[in-house]
């Protein structure tokens, strides 16, 4: 294990260890503490608090992730994912470095993502990390139970490496 693994932080509200609506297949779902969005009717009002939650070191979450071989891969969802990039790039690539997928929730649509990562250049490579990529933010009155892995209608399946090479977003071919 690398030292930036063993030594650096996630501010997290929760873990789900085994999931099956956080993305395809059973997935380690890791909840982010910290949402700068506060969408009304918001599935986990609780992460808005960006100093609420406890701080895990990504080493700790990565043998938690090793001890379930079944998992397909991991889930980044919030709170909101984007505001702690730089620390989620290093577990990123740890999971990926594992043969494994990630799945990216963000409240931000692929466009702010793109714009914010002249700035931050963490966020673009996160994004090439991941196979999937839901953004936008939940609209309560866009609410539809029908739709996979989203909550309102205007929320996109997004192919992250392939929307960074076209500069534009490009749908999930799921």
């Amino acid at each position: 294990m690398s030292a930036p693994e063993s030594t650096q932080t996630i501010r997290l509200a929760g873990v789900v260890r085994e999931s099956i609506v956080d993305g395809p297949g059973i997935r380690f779902t890791v909840f982010v503490q910290g949402c700068p969005h506060h969408c009304p009717g918001c599935h986990n009002p609780q992460t808005h608090d960006p100093a609420g939650g406890y701080d895990c070191e990504i080493s700790r979450l990565l043998e938690e992730f090793d001890r379930d071989p079944l998992l397909r891969g991991m889930t980044l969802s919030g709170g909101e994912p984007i505001e702690q990039a730089e620390a989620l790039l290093v577990l990123a690539r740890a999971v990926r470095e594992r043969g494994k997928d990630l799945v990216l929730f963000s409240g931000y649509t692929f466009e702010q993502l793109l714009e914010m990562g002249k700035t931050r250049p963490a966020i673009p490579a996160l994004l090439s990390e991941c196979f999937l990529l839901i953004d936008g933010r939940f609209v309560l009155a866009q609410r539809d139970l029908t739709l996979r892995f989203r909550g309102s209608r205007n929320q996109r399946l997004l192919d992250p490496p392939a929307s960074l090479a076209a500069g534009k977003a490009v749908e999930a071919n799921l």
